[in-house]
């Protein structure tokens, strides 16, 4: 049971400061929640009645009603509240809307065990006295651990850890240091759910001493089972197992003498939680809301736990009547036991051990109802159903803003907002009302000020169709008053889609009311919400005060939200039939005359003019000059992008950019930039000027942060990224309607050529694969590293098959017509790629299941349609055919499994990836940034001194993890700053000026040693040197190495070009020096304007993109790590460079690293070789750490029988060990042979002779033994022979080399040269032992890692566990493109503590002490029943307590205070009489 402290506000004069409120009548907060457990008298009185009766009504008959009278004393009894609509309680008289009802309790006959603390009661008892009930330390130890746990400040987790010791100490104990009496072990019955026994006499019974005596009360115990054995006398051999059966009754006794400061020491709070409290002796009744009658029409069902109540009723009195009249004991005991499981089965229906007692039905208890999804921790507080919110279907519309949604008319007049009536919104307002609820716009409710009292207008438009009625109401209206109108234009909402994977799944628009029944919205949002239009529905919620709408926009805006915070790339962007259009529109063969031109531009507007964010105003659209003059003016499709960027010249926009579209390849010639590349392919923008390249995917669309929408935001805000959004949609959308744009059967019908070449194709690669076959049937195909014939033949034929299917992409790409509807949209990106193209028209190609090709479903072939042991492409899944031509049907069903197992795949994934988020988010959610800059969790532990070393914010990465793409700024510096009057600084007055410029900010980071007052060197580099700067003073350093690079080429060119600057910039430069230094400037330039407005830039966007205190670090970083994981495969195997080798991947790999497994699927230890270069050298290597077992090095072994016995003799192939490279000699051999367990030599050992080559193995014969004197019968030597026979079958299996937890090794030879041409070699061990491999000669320690996370803890420490946890995941999640940051962050989690936890319910209990965020998480009644019993406080300070206790969360905006200064003189504050001090003055008077 819980109780909440309240604390109400605090007196304003008995504090120098006081939060500064914005109501003014301030709320009492729950400050935190107590958990204890009722005492008898607590159960008592807070119950209204005893109940004592099974019935639920009477047996009188119905009345005259048809009503039947609930029984007095019954389990429904009225006294305890009422569920049905017309009844009021009989206690309070109240109706049930406002009487939550009343307990009651029933008072047992005999006491009974709690299921729920069962464990806590057996943790007690043993670390008790069964004699005395002291708590069985020695009297010095008692006193330090009691200090230990009354240690003021301790938390949970200390106070966990001391109370463990204190019961393994007590367990040690076997004799009382008080009493001297006996104590064994207590532990529950196997298979009984709730009998305790206490085994006495264990250890006496246990042991194999030849003269034990036995201990003091054994004897007495023995002869107390005298009288059973003499009536019984089967009983006689079971007597050893008699155990004390320690029932409630005894157990309550030892309780009751249990002393306060014994209970401190069980870790129990004596005035909150006695042991003798988790014992039952009054059962509270609950009140009958809890357990509502349900209505049938044949009558009323009761509810499974009033059943249950009256069942323990029943029981109950007929214990007590069978105690009054003296029944048996064994049927009072069998009574007892049963009212025991009816109380568990009310409590918990699913204890262990109940189904086997053969109850009755199953029934949900107070444990099914808190725990589970559906239960109330996870049902009803953390999460709530909602009032104003709308779900339908959702549709695309290009013509809105990325900013809106369109919202039907008919959800409008529902969803209402309170707007409170001003003098500026009265006329308004009263138009509004005066149109009713069912016109829209209007109003649903008039809340008035003055009486708090709410007019539903609903109600009073259906009385009144002529409308005078709500007339009167809207003349009414006063200032003041609150009118919950209908939604219009303008207003904020929340849209969302489920399933929310990321913050980005709830974002902020602003409602456009419209007709119709869907929700629309622009398709440029659809990324962040994973949305498309095949019946997609979504939500809507309307925020109800100005406070949450401002929220809303501020946080959860739509162009706040342009960027993700999982790495910072652009994830609102153009998308399909934009960025088809916009590459179409963009190709260097699109010319407009000026009518055509103008009417393309005016796509993109309303007709209002170009909208500026800056003035907020709209302004005239200004068409560039025509790119072609004579004979006719024309414009560019590419033009119409500069106009998109820039409209006219009071746009501040001016874009500068340099970007490869998807389909740019790299110039051979370095030297090349690639903007001339006859593709066209380099997009190159100068001050929003399209100088040459298309828009596609690469530079329009998402995931890029080299895009033009990307480089607006960053550069100019958001609002005008936008802008430029919303005219590509226009345009895009428009333009499209007009040139059309369809796929047809045309599109995808190959031509003869194209055939020709796929047919070839085909044939080359079943020639291939008929060689690797003929080759691998004659034996002659070179096995790869770690793989046999059969795997080296599957691994090549699957990589020549998966082959043609690029190839036959290529060819498609080669030989379809450029404005090939599906080629053009793999093409530009916006949708399919060449392989989607190549399956429709060329090869569907290899089907692969479980990354191998199809295995045999029939006896040595894969379908009856093809000869026994066939291995050709055709047989094991090879579609030739395209989905044009159509699938045979042996193909057909190919294609079937493939997709079959797509599909299970999926849905498997769904739900591990599921799990794994939730677990992620609840084991990071309290994290966030502080005003210290570190990173805390809600108890205030510090994980992260600074937010992932250098305190800056993912969403801001303007690199690649890094906060400044330093090239493209130092573009935009030169471009937007170009003046030609300017000359350019010398190399040394650039050098001169950027260290000027940087060392004013170096000044500002003093380093002091770790005591933080002696004054350190800036360039000290030491550990006592290292501070909180190292970042800034690194990021400084790479701003001036950039520019002195950007020097030295300024150097170089002049003097490849043999020019020379004078000593002296001048001010303003003449047109012969311009002449003169034209080529310069267009390679080097830099003019002092360039140079300050570049650092001005790094520094401005470095100080920008740092962690706001209070963000919820924590809360991104598992959203931006589980959100990629719905993508991630679920059955990968990676192959480590070598075909043999595979690693796991994916999920399964994810849930390995986050779990922190001891055992995982494949461990993998990567040792760098000391000599890398030599292939010899690396097998030798090999050779010491894997196994090499004998029967690798012999030739052969043979038993051979003489008279006296047998023997077997090997020998010895020293050509084998010269070629394994096994360092080994014949003694090794002998000791590895009398070493090795299996052989189970005994301690006599057996005879082994090396002669040579020869090595011989004496087998002893144990039937010679003189204790077994007589004749040897057949059997003995049958025996013999079996073991002469055992020892040949295993001898070859002895490990005579290598490391037992190696299962094998592999040489990965590097397939690329390395710069001095040579090939590297590294060695991959499978399997564990990371020690023995670093300490491994020719190995190098330092550099060999392993990828078991706890194997490194073990060896290296918990330092190297944190990398490696990075390291691994950031390995397999590395497509996805994640910030190390998160993956920083999450190490950080599982190892702060010293230990490495995993993201697990057992490593969230080890790292938090808050008993509500662990029972929201999972095994909810476990953790209730222990904060209860031992009596924890829950301080509500994290994320999960604070929603279920309705309290704002204290991250983000929350994580803010605001304190005031009272001004107040020093007589203003007194010390305040008491209560009743003036009463006493006055008596003194009269005294």
């Amino acid at each position: 049971m819980a109780t909440a402290v309240i604390t109400a506000p605090p007196q304003l004069e008995q504090q120098k400061h006081a939060k500064q409120q914005v109501v003014d009548r301030i709320p009492a907060r729950i400050k935190h929640i107590q958990f204890g457990i009722f005492s008898n008298d607590d159960v008592v009185s807070q119950a209204t009645l005893e109940v004592s009766d099974r019935n639920v009504y009477d047996l009188a008959p119905a009345n005259a009603g048809n009503q039947r009278v609930h029984t007095s004393n019954g389990p429904m009894d009225p006294r305890m509240g009422t569920t049905s609509k017309n009844t009021f309680c009989s206690t309070c008289g109240e109706a049930p809307e406002k009487c939550n009802g009343h307990f009651g309790h029933i008072k047992l006959a005999l006491p009974a065990f709690h299921v729920g603390y069962l464990k806590h009661i057996i943790e007690i008892l043993n670390c008790i006295c069964k004699d005395c009930s002291r708590v069985m330390l020695p009297e010095d130890e008692r006193r330090r651990y009691l200090h230990r746990m009354r240690r003021p400040g301790l938390d949970t987790l200390e106070k966990t850890k001391h109370a463990k010791s204190i019961l393994e100490a007590c367990r040690k104990m076997k004799d009382c240091p008080y009493c001297g009496g006996l104590n064994g072990t207590v532990r529950k019955v196997a298979g009984h759910p709730l009998k305790i026994i206490h085994n006495r006499y264990d250890a006496f019974m246990r042991s194999t001493a030849k003269n034990k005596s036995p201990p003091p009360g054994k004897v007495e115990f023995d002869k107390s089972l005298m009288t059973i054995k003499a009536a019984l006398p089967d009983v006689d051999k079971h007597l050893k197992k008699a155990v004390d059966d320690m029932h409630p009754l005894r157990v309550l006794n030892l309780f009751k003498r249990i002393s306060p400061e014994d209970c401190e020491l069980l870790s129990m709070i004596p005035e909150d939680a006695r042991p003798e409290m988790l014992i039952w002796q009054y059962l509270p009744v609950p009140p009958v809301a809890l357990r509502p009658s349900v209505m049938q029409e044949a009558g009323a069902t009761e509810d499974d736990v009033t059943n249950k109540i009256g069942d323990i009723c029943q029981i109950s009195s007929i214990i007590r009547a069978g105690l009054a009249r003296g029944y048996p004991l064994q049927i009072l005991m069998e009574q007892w036991d049963f009212l025991q499981l009816q109380i568990a089965m009310y409590i918990n229906s699913d204890a262990p051990g109940l189904k086997q007692q053969g109850l009755q039905k199953t029934m949900r208890g107070f444990c099914q109802r808190l725990k589970g999804k559906g239960g109330r921790f996870r049902q009803n507080l953390s999460g709530k159903r909602v009032d104003f919110s709308g779900r339908t279907v959702i549709g695309p519309d290009p013509n809105l803003s990325i900013e809106e949604v369109a919202v039907p008319e008919r959800v409008a007049k529902n969803l209402t907002y309170p707007e409170k009536v001003t003098r500026y919104n009265f006329e308004k307002l009263k138009r509004l009302v005066r149109h009713g609820p069912f016109r829209y716009p209007g109003a649903n409710n008039i809340i008035k000020r003055s009486s708090g009292y709410t007019t539903l207008l609903q109600v009073i438009a259906r009385k009144d169709p002529n409308g005078t009625r709500l007339k009167e109401h809207a003349e009414k209206l006063q200032i003041g008053d609150i009118v919950e109108r209908h939604l219009e234009d303008g207003d904020i909402v929340l849209f969302n889609r489920q399933p929310s994977l990321h913050k980005l799944s709830i974002l902020s628009h602003r409602a456009k009311v419209r007709p119709w029944r869907t929700f629309r919205l622009n398709e440029c949002v659809c990324n962040p919400y994973n949305a498309d239009f095949d019946g997609d529905e979504m939500n809507l919620h309307v925020p109800q005060t100005e406070e949450a709408r401002t929220e809303a926009t501020e946080l959860m805006g739509v162009k706040y939200n342009l960027a993700t915070p999982k790495n910072g790339t652009p994830i609102i962007a153009a998308i399909q039939d934009f960025i088809t259009a916009a590459f179409l529109m963009s190709s260097k063969s699109n010319f407009f005359d000026r009518k055509t031109f103008c009417y393309i531009c005016n796509f993109m507007f309303k007709g209002e003019g170009a909208y500026n964010p800056d003035t907020g105003k709209y302004e005239p659209i200004e068409i560039p000059p025509p790119a072609i003059l004579k004979p006719q003016a024309m414009w560019t499709g590419k033009q119409v992008f500069n106009v998109l960027m820039r409209p006219n010249q009071n746009s501040r926009v001016l874009v500068n950019l340099d970007a490869a579209s998807k389909q740019f390849q790299k110039p051979s010639d370095p030297r090349e930039p690639g903007d001339a590349n006859i593709d066209d392919s380099l997009l190159v923008i100068r001050n929003s000027e399209v100088m040459c390249g298309p828009m596609d995917k690469a530079t329009v669309g998402d995931g890029k942060k080299d895009s033009v929408f990307y480089v607006i935001m960053r550069d100019y805000g958001p609002d005008h990224a936008v802008q430029a959004m919303n005219r590509l949609a226009r345009l895009s959308a428009r333009w499209l309607t007009n040139k059309g744009f369809s796929l047809g059967i045309s599109d995808v019908t190959p031509g003869d050529r194209l055939n020709q070449r796929k047919q070839l194709l085909i044939d080359e690669a079943y020639a291939k694969c008929d060689k690797l076959i003929r080759d691998f049937k004659d034996g002659k195909l070179v096995r790869d590293a770690g793989c046999d014939e059969e795997q080296t033949m599957e691994n090549r034929i699957g990589g020549i098959l998966s082959a043609v299917r690029q190839a036959a992409g290529k060819i498609c790409f080669d030989e379809l017509s450029r404005w090939n509807a599906p080629l053009l949209m793999a093409r530009c990106g916006s949708k399919g790629s060449d392989i989607n193209v190549s399956q429709m028209v060329a090869s569907v190609g290899q089907q692969m299941i479980g990354g191998a090709r199809v295995a045999d479903g029939f006896q040595h072939r894969t379908l009856p349609h093809f000869p026994k042991a066939a291995r050709q492409p055709a047989s094991k899944g090879f579609v030739s055919n395209s989905f044009f031509s159509g699938l045979t049907p042996s193909e057909f069903i190919f294609h079937a499994m493939s997709g079959r197992e797509g599909l299970v795949d999926t849905a498997v994934k769904t739900a591990e990836t599921g799990y794994m988020s939730r677990r992620l988010m609840k084991s990071l959610e309290d994290l966030s940034a502080m005003y210290d800059k570190t990173v805390q969790n809600s108890s205030g532990t510090v994980v992260q001194f600074t937010y992932g070393v250098d305190n800056l914010d993912p969403v801001d990465m303007e690199g690649k993890a890094q906060p400044v793409n330093f090239d493209r700024t130092f573009l935009d510096a030169v471009t937007t700053t170009w003046d030609n009057e300017e000359a350019t600084l010398s190399p040394e007055a650039i050098r001169t000026y950027t260290q000027k410029w940087l060392d004013k900010e170096r000044a500002k980071l003093t380093r002091y040693k770790l005591d933080g007052v002696t004054l350190l060197d800036y360039a000290d580099k030491s550990n006592m040197a290292v501070d909180e700067h190292e970042s800034l003073r690194d990021y400084i350093d790479t701003v001036q190495a950039f520019l002195f690079k950007k020097a030295k080429l300024l150097e170089t060119t002049l003097q490849r070009h043999g020019l020379s600057l004078p000593v002296e910039t001048p001010k303003k430069r003449t047109k012969e020096a311009a002449n003169t230094y034209g080529i310069l400037d267009g390679i080097a330039k830099i003019s002092q304007t360039t140079l300050s407005r570049f650092l001005e830039l790094c520094w401005n966007k470095y100080k920008r993109s740092e962690v706001q205190p209070g963000h919820a670090v924590g809360a991104i970083g598992a959203q931006s790590i589980g959100e990629p994981g719905t993508q991630m495969t679920l059955k990968t195997f990676h192959f480590a460079g070598v075909a043999g080798m595979s690693i796991t991947q994916g999920v399964p790999r994810i849930k390995e690293i986050i779990n922190a497994s001891t055992t995982i699927s494949t461990p993998v230890i990567a040792c760098e070789l000391s000599n890398k270069i030599n292939e010899d050298a690396a097998r030798v290597v090999k050779a010491r750490v894997e196994k090499t077992y004998l029967r690798d090095v012999i030739l052969y072994v043979e038993d051979v029988w003489h008279p006296n016995g047998a023997y077997i003799e090997m020998r010895i192939d020293w050509e084998a060990i010269k070629t394994l490279f096994v360092d080994v000699t014949p003694h090794e051999m002998k000791a590895a042979i009398l070493t090795h367990k299996p052989l189970k030599w005994g301690k006599a050992g057996a005879d082994v002779l090396v002669h040579g080559s020869r090595i011989r193995i004496e087998v002893p014969d144990t039937t010679n033994d003189p204790k077994r004197a007589g004749t040897k019968s057949a059997k003995t030597q049958k025996e013999y022979f079996e073991r002469v026979q055992q020892v040949k079958q295993l001898l070859p299996d002895v490990v005579i080399k290598g490391y037992p937890d190696c299962q094998r090794a592999i040489i990965k030879k590097d397939t690329k040269p390395n710069d001095q041409g040579e090939y590297e070699c590294q060695l991959l061990v499978e399997g564990y032992g990371l020690k023995a491999c670093m300490t491994t000669p020719g190995i190098e320690g330092y550099k060999t890692t392993s990828n078991s996370v706890m194997e490194v803890k073990q060896e290296l420490g918990i330092e190297a566990a944190r990398a490696t946890i990075i390291r691994e995941i950031g390995s397999v999640m590395g497509s996805m493109d994640i910030d190390p940051r998160h993956m920083q962050l999450l190490a950080d989690v599982m190892t702060f503590k010293g230990e490495v936890y995993g993201i697990t319910r057992h490593g969230l209990q080890r790292s938090r002490d808050s008993v509500l965020q662990l029972a929201s998480f999972e095994k909810t009644p476990d953790h209730l029943f222990e904060a209860a019993a031992k009596g924890k406080i829950d301080s509500i300070d994290g994320v999960s307590e604070c929603i279920i206790m309705g309290q704002p969360v204290k991250l983000g905006t929350g994580a803010m205070k605001v304190y005031r200064p009272l001004n107040l003189e020093s007589g203003d504050v007194g010390k305040k009489p008491t209560f009743f001090e003036e009463g006493w003055d006055a008596l003194l008077v009269e005294g």
